[in-house]
């Protein structure tokens, strides 16, 4: 499960990265509504949580707009301290899907996330596949050929990162950047160990291999013809 979050306040926007991180979420944040909507329109999110007062060119209402404009329909849950009956009202005729009021606890955010996933997963089927290997990041099931695979946290983000990418030469910067929290002191020989282990999982019981390295680039996930 891919997640984009647009928060401005620092602890804040901190707390919920990691936070989500450990609920095996990925994560890609911003500070302010330009690079918010940039990313949005640049990538493909499961959920966008976006603070309604950001700094920047445009506020979080704006993001969202410009969002639905762009025929983007991922599920969008606002974050705000304003909790007046027409503030709500004006994110959800924005193009919110949900709205939450600071201060709030963490185990209901992830409560709305489910039920936003759910909600979106009749309009778009959440599973990544890739041959005969699938990932549902609505429930965090592996399978392939039919036969669960278990994997870690750390096995599982970037199994769903190589998924969400399927076919594209993933360098070790790249995987650090996405894969593993930013303040976590990660080295390139960390990630050969964890493609290791994925490949033991997903590659090693099986007739065809999905995981490549591209000498002197990186690592790519796909069908080699």
């Amino acid at each position: 499960m891919k997640l984009l979050l647009i928060e401005d306040e620092p602890k804040l926007n901190r707390v919920l990265t990691l936070g989500l991180i450990g609920e095996r979420m990925t994560v890609e944040s911003c500070f302010d509504g330009d690079s918010g909507l940039a990313m949005a329109l640049a990538d493909e999110y499961d959920v966008i949580i976006c603070d309604r007062m950001l700094p920047g060119s445009i506020d979080g209402i704006q993001v969202c707009q410009q969002i639905r404009r762009a025929n983007i329909t991922t599920p969008i849950l606002f974050l705000t301290a304003k909790d007046a009956v027409a503030d709500r009202v004006a994110g959800l005729d924005a193009g919110a899907d949900d709205y939450m009021v600071k201060p709030f606890s963490f185990e209901e955010l992830l409560a709305r996330i489910r039920a936003l996933l759910r909600r979106n997963s009749a309009a778009k089927n959440p599973i990544l596949s890739v041959a005969d290997l699938t990932l549902d990041p609505a429930t965090f099931v592996v399978q392939r050929a039919n036969t669960p695979i278990k994997l870690s946290q750390t096995e599982y983000a970037l199994l769903e990162y190589f998924m969400r990418n399927t076919g594209r030469i993933l360098t070790k910067d790249t995987l650090i950047s996405h894969v593993w929290d930013f303040d976590a002191d990660i080295l390139p020989n960390t990630v050969e160990a964890y493609v290791g282990y994925l490949r033991n999982k997903i590659d090693k019981p099986f007739a065809t291999p999905l995981l490549h390295t591209v000498r002197g680039f990186g690592y790519k996930l796909g069908i080699e013809h």
